[in-house]
């Protein structure tokens, strides 16, 4: 009911619109209460890991040829370098061949750069004084790769009968990589629904739908390194074994649910 005093035109507008904004601003308050209000929710994190064989393996070995140790005064004996050079490079094409009569194919063997690096010897003389004498070394790195992780010790055996003159490791990896840090993801995600189908039974309630999912950890990758650094001496090669073992990937996975009222 309007005021008997509300009884000119304008303050019976005036009195409306002030009824108006206070009934908006009423249901505005209601309306942000209940969006407000917090729907029951459970988040879970949940770290997983998957232990792979691997499946590939990259061998890593180095052919070099020194030339004659020279006094640092004298010139450096282009000769010397040009037959070094010559007999490095022969040793690598017998070492591809003795590759090849194993089965191994020749796109899978890699023979890297020459890399020339000069040294000093220290040369001890019958009057005990030390002489400091330089030469050359002329070097190339040669790798393999295995698709066959079984074939790894016959191999190396071979790169050891070929007189190479530094075993460097193996290393070890998996050929599909993605199939395995997908199973790392899912077995993540599946240990994850796993606990809050169990927290939510054990609290009596139900899981709704899910509401966001988000990576705490991306599945991780690294190939497994196997050292080895054996050097050919004069006293015969070093025995070639090996250890593959397992890559471990490791994932991690925050899942958030609603749910039931």
């Amino acid at each position: 009911m309007i005021p008997t005093a509300l009884t000119h035109p304008l303050q019976r507008l005036l009195f409306g619109t002030c009824l108006a904004i206070f009934a908006f601003a009423c249901s505005a308050q209601a309306n942000e209460a209940i969006t407000t209000q917090e729907t029951p929710r459970l988040r879970v994190t949940a770290d997983a890991h998957v232990d792979v064989a691997p499946d590939k393996a990259t061998l890593s070995a180095r052919l070099w040829e020194d030339t004659p140790a020279i006094n640092q005064l004298a010139e450096e004996d282009q000769a010397a370098l040009s037959d070094a050079r010559q007999q490095l490079e022969k040793r690598a094409g017998e070492l591809i061949r003795t590759l090849e009569a194993h089965g191994v194919a020749r796109e899978a063997i890699t023979a890297g750069s020459l890399n020339i690096s000069p040294q000093q010897v220290h040369n001890a003389r019958d009057n005990g004084e030390r002489e400091t004498l330089r030469r050359t070394r002329i070097e190339r790195p040669v790798t393999v790769e295995l698709h066959n992780v079984e074939r790894v010790s016959e191999i190396l055996d071979a790169l050891v009968a070929a007189s190479v003159n530094r075993l460097e490791g193996v290393e070890f990896d998996l050929q599909d990589r993605d199939a395995a840090t997908d199973e790392a993801l899912v077995k993540a995600l599946e240990k994850a629904r796993h606990k809050a189908n169990l927290m939510a039974t054990t609290l009596d309630t139900q899981l709704s739908r899910v509401i966001r999912i988000e990576e705490t950890q991306s599945p991780s990758f690294q190939p497994r390194m196997m050292a080895m650094s054996a050097e050919r001496s004069d006293a015969g090669a070093t025995q070639s074994e090996y250890r593959p073992g397992t890559i471990r990937i490791d994932a991690g996975v925050n899942v958030e649910w609603s749910l039931k009222e």
